[in-house]
């Protein structure tokens, strides 16, 4: 049994999108997957299954959440292997605050018009004088704000344009990317 996370949209921010998380590991737990933790109130649900197949663990997470919580939050679901591979890759591993590194993981290869509209955003930004930059790695998008998140022009275009791919996506800063895979050792 392979250890997995599964990384949800848009769920308990801002009061919207509320999913308790004990009753979201019961929803987890329903379809078959054993040690079923959640890491903090973001979505991020940490299991053991026999399945290897991501697009149908996916399928079924989404479909169990939303029949559950009435919420159609895009899932990303990665083994721990898939997860270590990601977080090896970091460009920005000299980057000494980890709050300033954040990972937006896809459910695959970005597409060519999102890295097309990524690349005129960051353009747009530096024109301004912004030192953040996104780097698309495998199934990945690492963004640097080295002069804070919070308020990154370039964080809130990754944010909204990777909304309007065709792709599914959702983002973590790096302590907590970090600390997915300490969990997953666990495991």
């Amino acid at each position: 049994m392979a250890s997995h996370v599964a990384l949800l949209r848009g769920i308990n921010l801002g009061g919207r999108n509320k999913v308790p998380m004990a009753e979201l590991r019961d929803v987890v737990t329903s379809l078959g997957h054993t040690g079923v933790t959640t890491y903090i109130q973001s979505g991020n649900v940490l299991f053991t299954t026999a399945e290897h197949d991501t697009g149908q663990l996916v399928s079924s997470l989404e479909a169990a959440i939303a029949g559950t919580f009435g919420i159609e939050s895009s899932v990303v679901v990665l083994s721990r292997d898939d997860l270590a591979r990601i977080l090896d890759r970091n460009p920005y591993r000299n980057e000494p605050n980890p709050k300033l590194v954040h990972v937006v993981f896809l459910n695959g290869e970005p597409p060519p018009d999102l890295l097309e509209r990524l690349t005129t955003a960051q353009s747009a930004v530096a024109a301004k004088g912004s030192r953040d930059t996104v780097t698309a790695i495998g199934p990945a998008l690492y963004l640097h704000t080295p002069d804070g998140y919070g308020i990154s022009e370039l964080a809130q275009a990754l944010l909204r344009l990777t909304s309007q791919a065709d792709v599914a996506a959702t983002a973590r800063n790096w302590t907590t990317a970090t600390k997915l895979l300490s969990l997953c050792e666990g495991k």
